[in-house]
């Protein structure tokens, strides 16, 4: 067979398996699902999330996505706690353990551990007849029929299930909590998402910066505003600072190509009226999403009826939002 094409079949065989074990997961949501919800929102302790091996991998990740999304969380790994770190969890915390088989020897001599201390155990588990699903007050069924892997022996379905029901675990409690976008920006604060989710146009402004002409003004005083202010527009106001229209480097080159008797035309000859405009209180993602809409590189950012200044596709490059 022609290796191309049995990387490509060996690939959607893979896919195929763990999409299919996934979507499979709906049929196990029951009782103990919901009500492991509701104990872990009720709950005033955190969610301490074990495991050993490729699982103790998937826990990690789940607690990064609970604890991005408003729920209090932290990883154990199942082997360093019976050497010490059982002393990180407290008396209201829920412990959920995560293992395929359920009866590995660590989680074995975890189990009776945690139960001592008077731990809510929560089981992941792919087998429901194990020793740590017979333990736990509740079973999250993550059963697999088999692993991608051709000897059914590599974590890769199992793995896969474990991390999507801990998904769907984080997402019904960020929903139950009523968890918004600002609540988001609040765990988020660095890197673009952060910036999408709480950088505002007016952080963008320059006070001293805003290009601006009257409607009277010729076109030797236009282009020095442009150059001068280097944002490659001047808004256009009457003789109340109103705005009236916008003229961009754009439209000086296609007035150029229109007529060479420059010496008679004034602003209110070249500008653009009713430009785009944007309050200088809205998100500076809302302004992207306008420019790319529009198909244009600069909003005019107003406060009230003011020119508060431009908002540039360019500033938003450099702030790492585009």
């Amino acid at each position: 067979m022609n290796l191309a094409k049995n990387i490509r079949n060996t690939a959607t065989r893979v896919l195929q398996n763990e999409a299919g074990a996934i979507l499979k997961l709906v049929d196990y949501l029951d009782g103990d699902f919901e009500a492991c919800v509701e104990r872990i929102l009720n709950s005033k302790g955190r969610v301490v999330i074990t495991g050993i091996g490729k699982s103790a991998i998937i826990a990690n990740k789940i607690v990064a996505t609970l604890n991005s999304t408003g729920t209090p969380a932290l990883f154990m790994h199942a082997a360093d706690a019976i050497h010490g770190d059982l002393g990180m969890i407290q008396e209201e915390d829920i412990v959920i353990c995560i293992s395929k088989s359920g009866n590995t020897p660590e989680i074995k001599v975890l189990v009776p551990l945690l139960k001592n201390l008077g731990s809510v155990l929560v089981a992941l588990v792919s087998n429901t007849s194990s020793y740590l699903a017979d333990q736990a007050e509740y079973v999250l069924n993550a059963t697999i029929e088999e692993e991608a892997c051709p000897n059914n022996l590599a974590p890769t379905t199992s793995t896969s299930a474990h991390l999507a029901l801990g998904d769907a675990l984080a997402i019904c409690l960020l929903e139950a909590r009523g968890f918004t976008p600002q609540d988001f920006a609040k765990y988020h604060p660095g890197g673009s998402l952060g910036k999408q989710l709480y950088l505002k146009v007016e952080d963008l402004l320059d006070a001293q910066l805003i290009p601006k002409v009257k409607e009277s003004a010729g076109l030797a005083e236009v282009i020095l505003e442009i150059s001068g202010k280097r944002l490659g527009a001047t808004a256009v106001v009457d003789e109340e600072d109103h705005l009236k229209g916008i003229i961009t480097d754009g439209d000086l080159r296609r007035m150029l190509q229109k007529t060479l008797d420059i010496q008679s035309l004034r602003a209110s000859d070249i500008m653009t009226v009713n430009p785009k405009t944007i309050s200088s209180d809205e998100f500076a993602i809302r302004a992207l999403n306008m420019m790319r809409n529009h198909n244009i590189t600069q909003l005019v950012a107003m406060d009230g009826d003011k020119i508060a200044g431009f908002v540039h596709i360019h500033e938003l490059m450099k702030e790492g939002i585009v």
